[in-house]
């Protein structure tokens, strides 16, 4: 793991979230341990090893469509007729076919016979007394697959450190593989801090809230392909946060808090890290979100998120999930913006990124328009579920009208 230093620049010049990736790079590398799974359960796993193709996609040369496979040497200038002699579908072994100056049925799938090299759709032919009618102008290799077309034998289908997808799966499978080494999950350990905290269930006391951020988190931390450790709530009381804190630590990959991370009198968790560990920073240029720590206790990351749970979301999806990334031994997704054209005019502070809760709808040209939600305190939770995604407003922005395009970002991308 990467030495930090402490951010002695906590109150000047606010980080992006560029060079909080950058240190986040820097901070850690890949947990120990691989296993071997069975391809069925390796959804979200991360690869350990390259896996080559063992045999050639397809294994064998076969036909695109339904129709009449001919050899292209046969066609003439014009028209061509040739009978109809044999028949091949998929499933059946077509050696032993003949070919020449023949047009053989076959099937979608079905194995190329010796020799044919082209074939013919079925709606392009006339039949008559047994002779097939084949127009000219057809290319040679037409509506033929060659064997290896999609993947040849030995060429590199997954690479280590794939974040394996369905399609991912379906090409192995495709392949004949049946299990697959991965990588252990990384345990990620997850707290609230408040007083003012309790949880779902229980009787809810005088000036006390239910706490969301844990739902969020652990939903959140197993979509980025970990495994939760759910600590339940700390208390505002700085020795109990620095014991729970150490114990916590030991056995996982990473501790995960939210709250206790700002300037407040009963904000514990910044100053229980730097007293136990090293904090690499903790104030980030983005809103909803700026107080965000990120260090380590011991040898073990650690990442302290803000309280509010709009802040909590976006601070994870953006600093939180490139972590866990790194630690299963991924390259962190870069969600790609659309632009949207914005439906409202907004103001903004310089040198701070802007993250806008909006709905999205289309317009008369067809071009998606971006409404703003009425609500867009970081504490307001029907902020997120009323809404599709997050435009994104850069730090030189102060003033952005109506009309202007923007990117913006589907939530999907930011939790998948």
């Amino acid at each position: 793991m990467a030495q930090l230093s402490r951010d002695a620049e906590a109150f000047g010049t606010l980080m992006t979230l560029e060079e909080a990736g950058a240190r986040v790079a820097a901070l850690v590398g890949p947990v120990a341990g691989t296993e071997r799974i069975a391809l069925a359960e390796a959804d979200g796993r991360v690869l350990a090893e390259e896996v080559a193709a063992p045999l050639d996609l397809p294994p064998f040369a076969n036909s695109a469509v339904d129709g009449y496979a001919v050899r292209f040497a046969d066609l003439t200038a014009g028209e061509t007729r040739l009978p109809v002699a044999g028949r091949v579908a998929a499933g059946v072994d077509a050696d032993g076919v003949t070919t020449k100056g023949v047009a053989v049925r076959v099937f979608t799938g079905a194995p190329m016979p010796p020799g044919a090299d082209t074939v013919f759709m079925q709606e392009d032919v006339a039949l008559e007394d047994g002779v097939a009618i084949l127009p000219s102008g057809l290319a040679r290799g037409a509506n033929a697959r060659p064997a290896g077309e999609d993947i040849a034998r030995g060429a590199l289908a997954a690479k280590a450190g794939t974040r394996l997808r369905p399609q991912d799966l379906a090409l192995l499978s495709a392949l004949g593989v049946t299990e697959v080494g991965v990588r252990r999950r990384p345990r990620v350990a997850i707290f609230s801090t408040g007083d003012e905290l309790m949880e779902p269930g229980a009787p809810l006391a005088p000036a006390a809230i239910y706490d969301a951020n844990r739902a969020l988190l652990r939903a959140m931390i197993v979509r980025a392909g970990a495994e939760v450790i759910d600590l339940g709530i700390l208390r505002d009381e700085r020795d109990s946060l620095s014991r729970q804190l150490a114990e916590a630590a030991r056995g996982c990959d990473l501790v995960l808090t939210s709250g206790g991370v700002s300037t407040g009198e009963e904000d514990h968790v910044k100053a229980v890290v730097e007293r136990a560990g090293e904090l690499a920073f903790w104030r980030i240029g983005i809103k909803p979100g700026r107080p965000v720590a990120l260090g380590r206790l011991g040898a073990t990351p650690f990442i302290g998120l803000p309280g509010n749970p709009v802040a909590v979301f976006v601070t994870f999806a953006f600093v939180a999930r490139a972590m866990i990334a790194r630690l299963a031994g991924t390259e962190p997704a870069r969600p790609v913006a659309l632009p949207v054209r914005l439906g409202f005019t907004y103001r903004k502070k310089e040198g701070r990124r802007e993250y806008v809760r909006v709905s999205l709808e289309p317009a008369a040209d067809g071009v998606m328009v971006a409404r703003k939600h009425p609500q867009d305190g970081a504490g307001v939770l029907t902020s997120l579920t009323r809404t599709d995604g997050l435009v994104e407003l850069a730090e030189d922005l102060t003033t952005i009208s109506e009309g202007t395009v923007v990117p913006f970002l589907d939530y999907g991308l930011l939790v998948g």
